[in-house]
């Protein structure tokens, strides 16, 4: 088997299976199992694979960018306490969830960004109403304090439908035009198609980016409209959990894995409940200089709304101001790990900053 490392406790069988046939694979050279890892498509959530010459466009996954962004602001929490349905309903005024996406296009710089053909067109027909929104699933917004009571606005999105069609249309070409292998197909990264994918690689990245950084604030406007206060800009936090980069000359894919380089800042949500973690890489070469991405799933979508109560969900989140429903028990805090045991098991790959406790939560 080839040199791997895995951080998860007991991964489960069907997560082993996808993580170590994806390293059977002849270009990759080394892997990573994070902490929360768990099935996913072609590569396990969790899963880190260095690849030599060839860029898997199924091991980045759908979600191209999605990633955190928190930054620290000055708003009192004694305060955001206070007008914390107001600014939960302000929030969702503002900021479109789930399927849904701006009426007007939000402005966005981005004529200097190369882009394919494919990709030029693809954004010309409606990415520019796609920005600022937040979408479904896992994405959030979060109004939360520290132990100092330092309120921190942390977003979690990626880039909507743009990522999501730029992922599927290279999955098929790896395949050759056909529906991907198991999503294990390559391109050569110095194929036409290779140099294609890695340039809209990175437009999405950078669209992710932008994405976050316009809902925080969107954010940041509504909160003002009851509260004192501003964000503190300059010490923002961006970092992607699925992407690809190169780095001494082997390819690194995260899917569902944080960027923690030596001195890298960083975000681990935890869930609806227990909050994010503000921490700092140690650049593990183990873990690929990566960290979880979250504390990962321990029901399914289907099997958190077939076995979880709402009675247990509701009372898990006494005291935030939150979207509690059977549309969002699949998000319940019992349908994922304890982040404090998968932040246990990750000690050697991030330090911990801060924990930030959730006061308002924003779910698509």
């Amino acid at each position: 088997m080839k040199p791997h490392h895995i951080f998860a406790d007991a991964p489960d069988g069907a997560t082993l299976d996808q993580f170590y046939t994806a390293l059977k694979q002849e270009y990759a050279v080394r892997g990573a199992l994070m902490a929360d890892a768990h099935l996913g498509y072609a590569l396990p959530i969790g899963g880190v694979i260095a690849t030599q010459d060839v860029i898997v466009p199924a091991w980045v996954g759908y979600d191209i960018g999605c990633g955190m962004c928190a930054v620290p602001t000055t708003f009192d929490a004694t305060e955001i306490h206070a007008h914390g349905e107001a600014i939960f309903n302000a929030i969702y005024q503002a900021v479109p969830v789930g399927f849904h996406h701006n009426r007007q296009e939000t402005t966005w710089n981005h004529e200097h960004l190369p882009r394919s053909p494919f990709l030029a067109k693809l954004f010309a027909e409606n990415g520019l109403l796609q920005l600022g929104s937040l979408g479904s699933g896992n994405h959030f917004i979060e109004i939360g304090h520290n132990g100092n009571d330092q309120v921190w606005i942390i977003v979690h999105s990626g880039s909507r439908n743009l990522g999501h069609s730029v992922a599927g249309h290279y999955m098929k070409q790896a395949a050759g035009g056909t529906k991907a292998r198991q999503g294990h197909d390559g391109l050569a990264v110095d194929s036409a198609a290779g140099r294609d994918y890695l340039m809209d690689l990175a437009f999405c990245l950078a669209f992710a980016l932008q994405n976050r950084h316009e809902i925080i604030g969107r954010v940041v406007e509504q909160i003002q409209r009851y509260c004192t206060g501003k964000a503190q800009w300059s010490e923002l936090i961006n970092r992607n959990h699925n992407h690809a980069e190169e780095k001494d000359g082997l390819w690194i894919h995260r899917k569902g894995a944080t960027h923690a380089e030596a001195g890298m800042m960083g975000v681990i949500p935890g869930n609806m409940r227990d909050g994010s973690f503000i921490v700092e890489g140690k650049g593990n070469p183990l873990s690929l200089w990566s960290s979880s991405h979250g504390a990962g799933r321990v029901l399914s979508r289907k099997a958190a709304k077939d076995q979880l109560s709402m009675q247990e969900f509701s009372r898990s989140m006494d005291g935030i101001v939150a979207r509690v429903s059977k549309k969002t028990l699949d998000e319940s805090p019992l349908a994922y790990k304890n982040i404090f045991t998968v932040m246990e098991q990750q000690k050697d790959l991030v330090t911990v900053h801060a924990h930030i406790k959730p006061l308002i939560n924003i779910k698509g």
